[in-house]
């Protein structure tokens, strides 16, 4: 274009008499110049969207890389929280087996008697603490029965561990208000980071969720765009003899993706405690459109108060009723009821099987006619009888742990969420290796005169020197020189 304009300038009859030959060269250099100008305009333009172009998309659609953005900085936020939830999480799974062992004087030999009664439970541990309250008796097959004696509100309570066939007191701990344990304090990091609960709990739930988009955004982001033996090699195998980026890459990506089910099942079912729309809308979901049942507090009739029974009568008929339809259960808790309180009611819970709580059964009674108050249908209704979405709500704690597939099971969950607490660790090492370096600026040197870190560098081409081609070449020029000398 700029040459038309040129041509149309120069042999234009106004213009040719009115401008010099001097003039004439002059804008011809001018032209010449805004031509070259143009072009490196054009050429870096060219250039810039060739670079710009392999950057955005890098062969990846507009899904994968909001996909990709998604998984970086959403891990980047919720990385603490995911490490802190996950190793806490490793050690409370094998909280029951680490407490056997460490407390071997409350294992009790399994013998084929049948437990003390309730009663009697009540009766001895009201003998070493007169006027407190005994609330509840706890017992695990092969464990001893764990009573609990004082309120929650109180300054001090206390577990008095009994032989479940003697009555012996094995051993008594106590509590002071405000004070955990060690497990405690682990399920307190693991539930609400050791915050103050209404500000804790909250971060945990949505960071959880967080993980979950993490999860699937990670998968996708794996899943290679073609599957060579390359490809199945980098997304199934871990290259220990390769560089540390490597390694750590490897465990990123091939860890994650064979703990990506169990890694689900644990975080879909730690969300059911904490955040109240998803807990009701998986019910919804699995239940085929009913509604999460309310939880109610039974209340005994107190008009029939010392019409039947004395506290003690039925206490131990309660128990014998439901010890009879179970005859083979591995555990129980008995909730006593308040013998200040009319209102007050027995609860039993039977565990059919070792270790597991799915499988559970409840049982509230009516302390004065004995009649049984069935008010919570979710837990209520036998397992074997209740709906697909109330088992699986039923199922929620043993899924978490790992438990409804036995020991096993606890290990899978174990390795699992230790794989999950390595997620953001290997994960934010590989951002810190990614982030673009920028050049050392060298003494004295100003920061625009630095290279860019995309500047090719590329050397101009001599051509080889030919004795033959010189003698021609000088002549050519020679007669070039002379050429404009007559011009001139």
């Amino acid at each position: 274009m700029l040459l038309i304009v040129k041509w149309q300038l120069l042999h234009s009859k106004p213009f040719s008499a009115f401008y010099t030959h001097h003039d004439i060269q002059n804008i011809t250099r001018i032209c010449n110049g805004i031509k070259s100008i143009a072009m490196k305009f054009y050429n870096l333009s060219e250039s810039a969207g060739k670079r710009a172009a392999g950057k955005k998309t890098d062969g990846k659609s507009l899904f994968r890389r909001v996909n990709d953005w998604l998984h970086l900085w959403l891990g980047l936020a919720s990385g603490i929280i995911v490490l802190i939830v996950c190793v806490t999480g490793c050690i409370w799974v094998f909280n029951e087996e680490i407490t056997m062992l460490m407390e071997p004087e409350n294992n009790v030999v399994v013998e084929n008697k049948t437990t003390i009664a309730p009663s009697e439970i009540r009766h001895i541990v009201s003998g070493l603490y007169p006027g407190k309250k005994v609330t509840y008796a706890n017992y695990h097959q092969g464990r001893a029965i764990n009573v609990g004696v004082g309120q929650w509100e109180d300054k001090i309570r206390y577990t008095v561990k009994l032989n479940p066939y003697s009555g012996k007191v094995l051993s008594i701990v106590t509590h002071h208000k405000d004070e955990t344990d060690f497990f405690r304090w682990v399920l307190n990091g693991h539930r609400f980071l050791w915050l103050p609960y209404e500000i804790g709990r909250p971060i945990v739930n949505y960071g959880t969720l967080i993980f979950v988009v993490l999860l699937i955004t990670g998968l996708i982001w794996w899943y290679p765009k073609k599957w060579t033996q390359s490809t199945r090699d980098k997304s199934f195998k871990i290259k220990w003899n390769g560089s540390f980026k490597r390694v750590n890459l490897d465990l990123h990506n091939v860890l994650g993706f064979y703990s990506l089910l169990f890694l689900l099942a644990i975080a879909l079912t730690g969300m059911v405690w904490g955040i109240e729309w998803y807990s009701k809308g998986l019910y919804w979901t699995t239940s085929g459109g009913q509604t999460l049942p309310e939880w109610k507090e039974s209340a005994s009739d107190s008009l029939q108060l010392n019409k039947f029974y004395k506290p003690d009568q039925a206490m131990n008929k309660a128990w014998a009723s439901v010890a009879k339809a179970h005859p083979d259960a591995q555990g129980f808790y008995y909730s006593y009821p308040d013998t200040l309180d009319a209102k007050s009611t027995i609860g039993i819970t039977i565990y059919p099987s070792a270790h597991q709580f799915y499988n559970n059964e409840s049982y509230t009674f009516d302390r004065h006619t004995l009649k049984r108050l069935s008010d919570n249908e979710l837990y209520d209704t036998p397992y074997a009888q209740a709906s697909f979405g109330a088992r699986l709500r039923r199922m929620n704690y043993d899924i978490h742990i790992g438990s409804i597939l036995g020991f096993p099971g606890k290990v899978l969950a174990f390795f699992s969420s230790l794989i999950g607490a390595s997620l953001p660790v290997t994960g934010f090492i590989i951002w810190w290796g990614k982030r673009k370096k920028k050049p050392k600026k060298l003494k004295g040197q100003p920061a625009e005169d630095l290279p860019s870190t995309n500047t090719v560098y590329t050397q101009k081409k001599v051509p080889a020197f030919k004795p033959g081609q010189a003698k021609s070449r000088s002549g050519i020029r020679s007669a070039s020189v002379q050429h404009n000398l007559n011009d001139q």
